[in-house]
């Protein structure tokens, strides 16, 4: 890959990190002066902002996950059919696609702050009221606003991080996103399924409302607004070296180069924890825009749409997978109780784990080490190369896992198939986000929206046609053929992207700089 300096700062996803003699790195975006800047927050102060986030993320997926595993209760209860499930289910992602859209224009009219608030407040109380249901009527709209509720969880913990960490380290932080959800969707239904058996199914939903009740409190009393808008004042940029031999990254071990923006206001007075806990702060401009600006940049920018397409088709794997698996396996020849079901969850997980605690961390080092060779310039079509193998475990894992259960193998080799898929959907997930918000940092709010209205509309489908597909093809089939598409998207896009991408982000820089503009930004 050319090195081409005049793209730097010009071209989004085009970032200087270092030079091809020096182990420094540049930091970028680049941070103001002011210390209440987000960037330049104390480690322990972003620790707590981001745990705090990442605890609202496992709880919402535990939320949204842990509805089958007391299908068989639903059904004894409340007549509930398999059509009726995947039904309500599809309802929940209809919710989750719509939320996100009606959610963001607040999140950069009023901050991040308030919406965590409101998302744990509407969780809290479709938790409350699913305790509670006493018919199968009730369950359609309650997941429908169970969806709503939890809608912002990925898209306001994207923000986050483009709000709080540089480019060297959102692979990293995405891999913690991730590892989080995965705990919520996979180790949620395994509690979950002991507290059906040994409480009874209403107190799945009782133990939810006390930990978002938990949560809530937590977020109202300790997460601060990362919000920041710099104030223009023109000074020379400011460069500090780190001395060698120093190492200021941990993520990466690597020396900093400190370079302050000639964007901010110079220090501030820090406020008080009381000023902290205001519950929102009103910021100018219009955010009409948010509302239908992220969908020109998924038609129009490739890179959103590979991210929309990637994460659509994962999801809606893993909705398969988990209706599939959470309807069969109470049947012959697995027969498996409650608890059993939430048990298998296990498998997806420790795939899962394993690819956010090397894969995302790798991505970031290969990064650093392929600029390096490129002059220290960054394309962010260097983070794509852990997606070829991901797709192939994707894949692999999630035919296993059909083959299997279809032709009624040992559930051993179901956990390895879904294990294996774990793997491949956290490594392939974690590329495509860290891409998307290293090509389009400024635009992150707006490019993951309709990336989530996508990988939702992607599941709601999936779920709906599920039942004739299965009756149409076999499930055997059903899997074979839903495997070749995921393949086609987690393979062909990032090759497609690692020959044209940069030409792709040249060819669409104006639009993209154009809707850049509109919102505060770094320089």
């Amino acid at each position: 890959m050319n090195v081409h300096e005049n793209d730097v700062g010009t071209l989004l996803g085009t970032w200087r990190l270092g030079d091809a003699t020096s182990t420094a790195i540049v930091l970028q975006p680049t941070p103001s002066d002011d210390a209440q800047d987000p960037l330049n927050w104390t480690k322990w102060r972003k620790a707590i902002n981001f745990g705090l986030g990442l605890f609202y993320v496992l709880i919402t997926f535990v939320l949204i996950d842990i509805f089958g595993i007391a299908y068989n209760d639903y059904v004894i209860e409340l007549g509930m059919g398999y059509q009726d499930y995947n039904e309500i289910t599809a309802l929940n992602y209809v919710g989750l696609a719509i939320g996100c859209v009606m959610f963001i224009p607040l999140v950069y009219k009023l901050g991040r702050r308030p919406v965590y608030l409101i998302s744990l407040t509407i969780q809290l109380a479709t938790a409350i009221w699913a305790a509670k249901i006493q018919t199968l009527a009730e369950l359609y709209p309650l997941n429908f606003i169970q969806g709503i509720g939890g809608a912002i969880s990925e898209t306001i913990v994207q923000i986050s991080i483009s709000d709080l960490f540089f480019v060297h380290q959102y692979a990293t932080m995405n891999g913690l996103f991730l590892l989080f959800q995965s705990i919520g969707a996979f180790l949620g239904p395994v509690a979950a399924g002991y507290v059906v058996v040994g409480q009874g199914w209403r107190w799945q939903w009782w133990w939810c409302a006390i930990f978002l009740g938990m949560s809530l409190l937590l977020v109202f009393l300790f997460f601060e607004e990362t919000a920041y808008v710099p104030a223009l004042q023109g000074r020379p940029a400011n460069i500090e070296t780190v001395p060698a031999g120093k190492k200021d990254d941990p993520e990466t071990g690597l020396d900093i180069t400190r370079q302050s923006s000639t964007m901010g206001s110079g220090p501030s007075a820090d406020r008080s924890w009381l000023e902290k806990l205001r519950p929102y702060t009103v910021y100018e401009g219009s955010v009409l825009h948010h509302a239908w600006q992220p969908f020109i940049l998924l038609f129009r920018v490739p890179a959103v749409l590979y991210t929309a397409l990637t994460y659509g088709i994962l999801l809606a794997n893993f909705a398969v997978l988990t209706s599939v698996a959470t309807t069969s396996l109470f049947y012959p020849p697995y027969n498996f109780d409650t608890a059993g079901v939430g048990l298998f969850n296990i498998a997806p997980f420790i795939g899962s784990f394993l690819a956010s605690i090397t894969i995302a961390p790798l991505s970031d080092f290969m990064i650093v080490r392929l600029s390096r060779k490129n002059g220290g310039i960054y394309e962010s079509e260097m983070r794509l190369w852990p997606a070829l193998p991901g797709a192939l475990f994707t894949c692999g894992g999630f035919l296993m896992f059909g083959i299997c259960i279809a032709q009624g193998r040992s559930w051993v080799l179901l956990a390895l198939g879904a294990g294996i898929f774990g793997f491949g959907f956290v490594t392939c997930a974690d590329i495509a986000l860290s891409y998307l918000t290293d090509s389009y940092q400024n635009l992150i709010g707006d490019a993951i929206i309709g990336v989530i209205f996508v990988r939702n509309a992607i599941s709601v489908i999936i779920l709906f046609v599920l039942t004739p597909w299965i009756d149409g093809l076999g499930l055997e089939y059903m899997f074979v053929s839903c495997a070749l598409i995921t393949l086609v998207i987690t393979l062909g896009f990032p090759v497609i992207l690692l020959v044209f991408g940069k030409r792709m982000r040249q060819s669409t820089s104006e639009l993209a700089n154009k809707f850049s503009l509109r919102q505060s930004r770094r320089t």
